[in-house]
């Protein structure tokens, strides 16, 4: 009889482990000294916790497109910021300026996401988030 509750309880802990060790810090997969700017098409945008995420083709130099996964901020923040699932559609030409991760994958966090014709849909949402000052 003593074992059900016990389980119940393990099994509810492990949930919770599992979703905070799936989020993460900025500093901990992102490097702030090392900028980038991608434009591209969107190929996929994911609305999920603990962050949106945003799929763009991106020709590289030789003109082959390549697949760049970019990280944004959650779906509450991005509402709170007044984006809609339609703010950024599949299909659509955006720029985004953003941070590239440490372990050198084709992942970075977006700090803004430009669209064609200039709209500025995505800016850093809070202090903590802007670019680190210059190396000396």
């Amino acid at each position: 009889m003593k074992l059900i509750p016990v389980s119940l309880l393990a099994i509810a802990f492990s949930g919770h482990v599992c979703s905070a060790l799936a989020h993460h810090s900025f500093a901990a997969e992102f490097e702030r000294r090392k900028p980038i700017t991608l434009q591209g098409v969107v190929s996929k945008v994911e609305w999920q916790n603990p962050h949106t995420r945003l799929y763009l083709n991106v020709p590289d130099q030789s003109g082959a497109v390549v697949k760049w996964e970019l990280e944004l901020a959650s779906p509450n923040a991005l509402m709170r910021a007044g984006w809609t699932r339609r703010s950024v559609q599949v299909g659509d030409s955006v720029t985004v300026r953003g941070f590239l991760a440490k372990d050198g994958s084709r992942l970075a966090n977006a700090a803004t996401v430009t669209t064609s014709n200039g709209r500025t849909v995505l800016s850093v949402l809070s202090s903590a988030d802007a670019p680190a000052p210059p190396a000396k």
